[in-house]
């Protein structure tokens, strides 16, 4: 398949001129708390779902946590539920390492070395690698994610893991650290991610060392988190790459909308265009029971709940998710008649 070509060059300077953009605004303060407040007591009673047990440390989570933050543009928190709770944030860490990636290479050549099209497998699927001819995927299934990884900035393992671990701490805004716990736990079990790894650099589609990059891979994916860390990351990307709490520039202009494509189009595997038809907003899950949701212009929501689906997505984040989507006006693609 030929794959679409576009000349990075814009007729205008995205560094001096920004250009034009669609959003809008939140609701009140009040009215959104009281949102917040009505999804979190619409959806605490539903138990369905089942907590990941393929990584023996998060089988230990309990079912019963539940947790909800919205963060506006200005930094604002309006929160519910177990947001204190520390969780791994496993795959959530996904589209914020293609971030950095985008911000050092390029989003253009990140594309051309990753992939950016939906695979429409599973998030572990090396049958995806086999018939996708160029063998590039996206950063948000594993094998992208881990090829991404490798093109994290550093020349070493050590520096490579040191940039990770400080971008993903400025989008939340505090410092982060990895739980030796979920890491010594994963590390004993990522064989299908080695695997993936030798594989993709036998197409020439790694760029650090399998090995190596597989265990920088693992170390982010074991970042302790809270769903008000989430939140503040997603509104980070919601607020063109600038920290609404911190003020702080995390990425420079043009990079925010490239990856919320991404997550528009992959970031619920193989679900993903279940969930824009219905929910309208880009996301991203994690196999710990996190959810992340970015409204360009309006804010970051992010849900805590470790029951899954049958694709590893939390039950209840997606409920509350297209509760406050429709409630909020967080759903893209909505209008109403001129």
């Amino acid at each position: 398949m030929t794959k679409l070509t576009m000349n990075e060059d814009l007729p205008f300077d995205e560094t001096t001129t920004p250009p034009r953009v669609s959003t809008g605004d939140l609701p009140t303060a009040a009215e959104i708390q009281q949102l917040v407040t009505e999804a979190y007591e619409l959806y605490r009673g539903d138990h369905s779902g089942t907590v990941a047990d393929y990584i023996p440390v998060l089988a230990e989570a309990s079912p019963d946590l539940f947790g909800i933050a919205v963060v506006g543009p200005r930094g604002r928190s309006f929160e519910i539920g177990d947001v204190a709770a520390r969780f791994s944030i496993q795959s959530v860490s996904k589209p914020f390492v293609f971030a950095l990636v985008c911000d050092a290479v390029g989003y253009e050549e990140a594309r051309q070395r990753l992939g950016v099209n939906s695979t429409g497998f599973p998030f572990n699927s090396l049958m995806a690698v086999e018939l996708n001819t160029e063998r590039t995927m996206n950063p948000l299934v594993n094998a992208g994610a881990i090829a991404t990884t490798s093109l994290a900035p550093g020349a070493t393992a050590d520096e490579k893991w040191a940039s990770i671990r400080q971008r993903l701490s400025m989008f939340a805004g505090r410092e982060l650290t990895m739980s030796e716990e979920v890491y010594t736990s994963e590390s004993a079990t990522n064989l299908r991610n080695q695997g993936i790894a030798h594989l993709l650099q036998s197409y020439g589609r790694l760029y650090f060392d399998p090995d190596e990059a597989t265990d920088i891979y693992t170390r982010q994916c074991s970042l302790d988190v809270t769903v008000h860390d989430l939140a503040v990351m997603a509104a980070t990307l919601a607020n063109g790459g600038v920290n609404p709490v911190t003020g702080e520039t995390v990425l420079r202009p043009g990079v925010c909308r490239r990856v919320l494509a991404v997550m528009a189009s992959a970031g619920l595997y193989e679900l993903s265009g279940d969930w824009l038809y219905q929910i309208g907003v880009p996301g991203k899950s994690g196999v710990s029971g996190g959810i992340v949701t970015v409204a360009p212009g309006k804010g970051g929501l992010a849900t805590y709940s470790p029951p899954l689906d049958a694709a590893g997505n939390s039950i209840r984040g997606q409920l509350v998710t297209k509760y406050l989507s429709e409630r909020l006006g967080l759903n893209l693609f909505a209008s109403v008649p001129a």
